[in-house]
């Protein structure tokens, strides 16, 4: 006899995920932009912009998004296609031995939750409230309780964020650059003449690679609720490739005026 009580797991963390629970092409696409808005690839894009020129910089992130791009796009597929979490295709691939798997998974995602946190509340503390400390306090706490309602109620909170939060950052970041070229002095390249060199291109692949490749692994997450394994695979990869991109560029261009800087951390 069933037993009505039961809980329904509606993320399916233990099970692949059922073909009637599958999103289409446009969710899928707006999930996984909506995972690469990082604010600590904004710190990246600046660390690229102050060691490289103009071109080193574009051919750096065309590299290593090319890359990253790629290493996600096998994993989205991989989760669609199975249905599975990154956890339990752990299980699969490494038995008994996942278990270490699902610990770091764990450790990252707290780090990952405590670094977004602080990111969001220190540069909003310090521009719009005062920079007090007891403001940054209020704002972790409601950055947090925000992130996790979020996980609690599953995937269908998490497509109604991303399509809120995933054009809303479009549309402000566009308008934060015009803002920055408007207000700046001098033209992009002028701020490229500013670098110092240090860092070859190479090296600056490595930082765009490097800068998300820990929570690009974490993609089957994600993925698994992919109708097919090509959906799964072409939204994580121009997902990843336009997300990163726009993350980088806009620390670029926050560099020209104070307002832009302002109006990105909003």
């Amino acid at each position: 006899m069933k037993n009505d009580n039961t809980p329904v797991d509606i993320d399916f963390a233990e099970a692949a995920v059922p073909h009637y629970a599958r999103r289409g092409i446009v969710t899928m696409f707006m999930i996984m932009l909506g995972f690469t808005f990082f604010s600590a690839s904004m710190w990246v894009g600046k660390e690229l912009a102050d060691g490289l020129d103009f071109g080193g910089f574009i051919i750096s992130m065309i590299i290593g998004g090319l890359i990253l791009s790629l290493y996600t796009g096998l994993l989205g597929y991989v989760g669609a296609e199975t249905g599975m979490s990154l956890d339990l295709l752990a299980r699969k691939a490494f038995g008994a031995k996942a278990r270490t798997c699902e610990r770091d998974d764990l450790v990252y995602a707290d780090r990952l939750v405590r670094v977004g946190i602080a990111m969001f509340a220190i540069p909003v503390a310090n521009e719009l409230l005062g920079g007090s400390t007891a403001a940054e306090w209020v704002l972790v706490i409601i950055a947090g309780v925000c992130m996790t309602a979020s996980a609690y109620f599953g995937i269908k909170s998490l497509t109604l964020i991303s399509y809120i939060a995933v054009p809303l950052v479009a549309i402000l970041g566009t308008v934060a650059m015009v803002m920055a070229v408007k207000q700046g002095n001098g033209t992009l390249i002028d701020q490229f003449a500013k670098s110092s060199g240090t860092l070859t291109v190479v090296g600056g692949a490595g930082l765009v690679i490097g800068s998300f490749v820990s929570g690009g692994t974490a993609t089957p997450n994600f993925s698994r609720f992919a109708r097919n394994g090509k959906v799964g695979a072409i939204t994580t990869v121009i997902a990843f490739f336009i997300g990163n991109s726009l993350m980088f560029s806009s620390a670029v261009f926050r560099r020209s005026t104070s307002a832009a800087m302002t109006f990105l951390r909003l």
